[in-house]
């Protein structure tokens, strides 16, 4: 294992940002940066050896710093929905940001997670991100320690662990926003892609994305990919859930979640034979099939644009802190959280 650094500019108030290059001895190289906690290059060898970047992103600090569909950042204090940008916790009522119509979508656009400037630490294997966030900053309650650590293993797996202090109870719910495409990033579209995500039911949502409060099964819906189906297929299918996000948007509710470590779903191209799997101690995945993602020029000049790239953003459920009845995501001085997602390459 091989751990390097190199500059990779600075911020518009002059802080250093710093690309990390994590590589094993197959080749596999994770490159990550200290501004969102992002992972910025993710180089996987398909079923030839032959070595791809699979993530979309950019090949300069300032595209990152502009109007970006999140690529590759680390999203929080919570990741996803809240509906009507607003909640009760222990009998205090939490204003958000409004900046996804009526509701909030990923805690805040200029002052989240995904744009801050984090602290790195790197060792032999492992690049270690961590910040702190103040008391009701965002409107979230609790003054917060987080980490994130990203550590690249021998078996071609990309491990992220999280863990979270508050000294006060709050709403936790991070989640990495890489967009993945396996036959690499300039690849025009995901929707040759097979993809099965081992869940049997998801959360339907109401119009803005909300999630109604039902769990639903996805028998007899084109959001039934229990066994692996082709991505495009279904994806414009006459269904009233895709019409209402434009395609895939959506979160599923992983079979037999217990708080351990287990595979959630596996994506795989298959004429690169390059296959991802992801794993989680998290009750639910968002995969996001990139519908808005707007046209612009990526990396290496690659042409970006709808459906270009996918998320499977391991998580609690949306607007969990308006429904009792979903997993809490509700974490404080007797409940730090931890959790742990791994993305492990494998070729078929």
């Amino acid at each position: 294992m091989n751990v390097t650094s190199k500059p990779f500019g600075k911020t518009k108030d002059d802080h250093e940002i710093t690309l990390y290059s994590l590589t094993n001895a197959n080749g596999m190289q994770a490159d990550l940066m200290n501004y969102g906690a992002a992972l910025v290059n993710l180089f996987v060898p398909d079923k030839n050896g032959v070595l791809a970047d699979v993530v979309t992103g950019y090949d300069n600090l300032d595209a990152y710093l502009g109007s970006h569909p999140y690529f590759g950042v680390v999203v929080g204090p919570n990741a996803n929905r809240v509906g009507n940008a607003t909640f009760t916790l222990n009998g205090e009522k939490y204003l958000l940001s409004v900046n996804d119509g009526v509701n909030n979508l990923h805690s805040h656009d200029d002052l989240g997670y995904q744009r801050r400037v984090w602290e790195a630490s790197a060792n032999d294997t492992s690049v270690t991100f961590s910040l702190i966030d103040e008391d009701e900053r965002l409107g979230f309650p609790g003054s917060k320690k987080m980490s994130i650590r990203y550590t690249l293993t021998e078996n071609n797996e990309l491990k992220l662990e999280y863990n979270v202090t508050s000294d006060k109870d709050t709403i936790i719910n991070p989640t990495n926003h890489t967009y993945f495409n396996l036959a690499g990033h300039q690849a025009d579209t995901i929707n040759d892609h097979l993809l099965t995500i081992k869940a049997s039911y998801y959360t339907p949502v109401a119009a803005g994305a909300i999630p109604t409060g039902e769990i639903a099964p996805v028998a007899g819906t084109p959001l039934d990919f229990t066994a692996s189906t082709r991505i495009g297929d279904r994806v414009d299918e006459n269904c009233e859930q895709m019409k209402l996000v434009g395609g895939y948007d959506h979160n599923w509710v992983i079979d037999g979640y217990d708080g351990t470590v287990k595979e959630a779903a596996r994506l795989t191209d298959p004429v690169s034979g390059r296959s991802m799997v992801t794993l989680t101690d998290l009750p639910g995945i968002q995969f996001y099939g990139g519908n808005m993602i707007p046209a612009h020029d990526g990396k290496e000049n690659a042409a970006y644009h709808a459906r270009c790239g996918l998320c499977l953003e391991t998580q609690f459920f949306p607007d969990s802190a308006n429904r009792p009845e979903f997993p809490s995501a509700v974490f404080g001085p007797e409940r730090p959280y931890a959790s742990t997602t791994v993305y492990r390459f494998e070729n078929v």
